[in-house]
């Protein structure tokens, strides 16, 4: 008797779940397989967009002492693209801010409304002398042993730089300008704030 109400209840959760799963869309068998249209990813489109500026970015790539001095015209940003753990415990003295990973064309507009307005670009990659505010992106050759590395092996640089540089490009905003040298973090002419600021 205590297996045929163990089968009726069986019976009964698997009706119910026929039953529910044909009347509610939401839920798939096993045998059916949802079909998604292709993620908003186009690698074409970025590397044409790679192509159109990379003339147009050499000539963007300024000393410290010219970012220092554009630093103070009319109508010019310096933005900081890092994470805002990094920036708020270090960055220029002036910058604003966007984590590269909210950049879209709206979070864009809110902060830089208007786009003919001649944006200054930095990352980690542009400082030494701090390892831990600006740690460096780059991509070290692997050892063979202790003390030989891979021949031919070189350090591959993976700055926030150009990524930044594209995207900004690519929302529409074209004046752009890069700090183009290692700048010692002590050096005399450069002023940081954030939490880590003495």
């Amino acid at each position: 008797m205590k297996n045929i109400t163990i089968l009726n209840l069986v019976f009964f959760c698997l009706t119910s779940y026929i039953v529910h799963s044909q009347t509610n869309p939401n839920i798939l068998s096993t045998t059916e397989q949802q079909h998604y249209p292709k993620a908003l990813v186009d690698y074409v489109d970025f590397k044409n967009l790679v192509l159109e500026i990379e003339k147009e970015r050499e000539n963007r790539l300024v000393s410290l002492e010219v970012f220092l001095k554009m630093s103070h015209e009319k109508n010019t940003i310096i933005l900081d693209s890092r994470s805002d753990v990094r920036y708020n415990r270090k960055h220029l003295k002036g910058a604003i801010h966007l984590d590269f990973t909210d950049f879209t064309q709206e979070n864009l507009y809110k902060l830089i409304p208007d786009p003919n307005t001649k944006i200054l670009i930095y990352c980690n990659n542009n400082f030494n002398g701090d390892q831990i505010d600006f740690a460096s992106k780059v991509l070290l050759p692997k050892k063979t042993s202790e003390n030989q590395t891979i021949k031919n092996g070189k350090p591959v640089m993976l700055a926030l730089n150009i990524p930044t540089y594209i995207n900004l490009y690519g929302y529409g905003y074209k004046n752009i300008y890069e700090l183009d040298e290692l700048v010692n973090v002590n050096d005399p002419r450069i002023k940081f704030e954030g939490t880590e600021v003495k």
